[in-house]
């Protein structure tokens, strides 16, 4: 497949670019309202894990976007990133700073050399800014007027293991404090225990705590065993309504991968054939580099479509992705790669 083929049609970036991809975000969608849990969907999730290994392991060599293809699509990549500081050490003044970055990721020299600059009709943000609960304010107040929404990590991140109610009761503080997207975390006990009503209940309450804000599911796919717990898992929470399925808090030992991505990316796929409803994909943890941003997207192209490829639908859980891209671009527009202390995040 050449380049051209590999990129939706969009925004000029830089040259004759025409056939770059759309760097505006897609329309809302509506959201998925869930379904009752059939547990013969669940049952009937099956795996071919060596498959799904072949298939991961060719396509880094067999999918490549190069110059100004690349440079567009790594700007889309920035759009779609949830910038984010989990650190225990987080202050209110690291956040206001995170968000200065995350309204204006790229140096406005490097946009103005790509076309990208103040008379381009597009402006270049990420997609959110995840912090814990007690940073949402800060976010908030440093984000208004940009139109980029704070997720906050919540029920008992990162282990999710805090009393029920509590749960339930951060979720509730989160969304009254402004956050308009809320990342829980499922009980990995369900899926080991194969007890998918629980999952399914704790996944619906969550969902209809978060009321407008939307919500993200993260599996902690490292934690749960097998890929095919990862299928069963991902089918009951889209069934229980959420809007994002995601791979893991970034603090496992095992975070996104190209497998775990592959068959969560398949039942999203499962999930809008029978249903009619689009959930939103986000792998986290681990994902560093420009390159791996770009293997990510080609197989959200290739297996859900170019109406995957929004902000929407598609984010990166990521705290120094975004310090890479920026060299990456800087290597373009001016043939040298720079220190990354001139791209700083914070």
């Amino acid at each position: 497949m050449s380049t051209t083929d590999l990129t939706p049609t969009g925004t000029n970036v830089a040259g004759d670019t025409a056939h770059l991809p759309q760097i505006t975000p897609q329309t809302h969608e509506p959201r998925n309202p869930g379904m009752a849990l059939d547990l013969d969907i669940v049952r009937g999730q099956q795996v071919n894990t060596s498959a799904v290994e072949r298939r991961c392991a060719t396509l880094p060599g067999r999918r490549s976007v190069k110059k100004d293809h690349q440079a567009a699509w790594l700007l889309k990549a920035i759009t779609m990133i949830d910038l984010t500081t989990l650190a225990g050490d987080d202050t209110a003044g690291r956040v206001r700073r995170l968000c200065a970055k995350a309204a204006h990721p790229v140096r406005q020299d490097l946009l103005d050399a790509m076309g990208m600059g103040s008379q381009s009709p597009t402006r270049i943000t990420t997609g959110a800014v995840c912090v814990y609960h007690d940073m949402i304010e800060p976010a908030v107040a440093a984000l208004d007027g940009t139109g980029i929404p704070v997720a906050a990590v919540s029920t008992g991140f990162p282990a999710g293991l805090s009393p029920f109610h509590l749960r339930v009761k951060e979720i509730e503080e989160s969304v009254k404090a402004g956050a308009k997207e809320i990342d829980i975390v499922i009980s990995r006990r369900h899926v080991l225990s194969g007890d998918w009503q629980a999952l399914y209940d704790e996944m619906a309450e969550f969902r209809a705590t978060c009321g407008e804000a939307h919500v993200k599911a993260i599996l902690a796919t490292g934690e749960l065993g097998s890929l095919r717990n990862v299928a069963k898992a991902s089918q009951v929470c889209m069934m229980a309504g959420a809007d994002f399925i995601k791979t893991s808090t970034g603090k496992e030992s095992v975070n996104a991968t190209l497998p775990v991505s592959l068959v969560m990316i398949r039942a999203i796929r499962d999930y809008y054939a029978r249903t009619g409803y689009r959930v939103g994909y986000k792998p986290a943890g681990g994902i560093s580099k420009a390159k791996d941003a770009l293997v990510y997207l080609s197989l959200i192209k290739e297996e859900l479509g170019n109406h995957w490829l929004s902000n929407h639908l598609f984010r990166f859980g990521a705290s120094s992705l975004l310090g890479d891209i920026e060299r990456q671009l800087e290597h373009h527009v001016t043939g040298n790669y720079s220190a990354s202390w001139r791209h700083a995040i914070g």
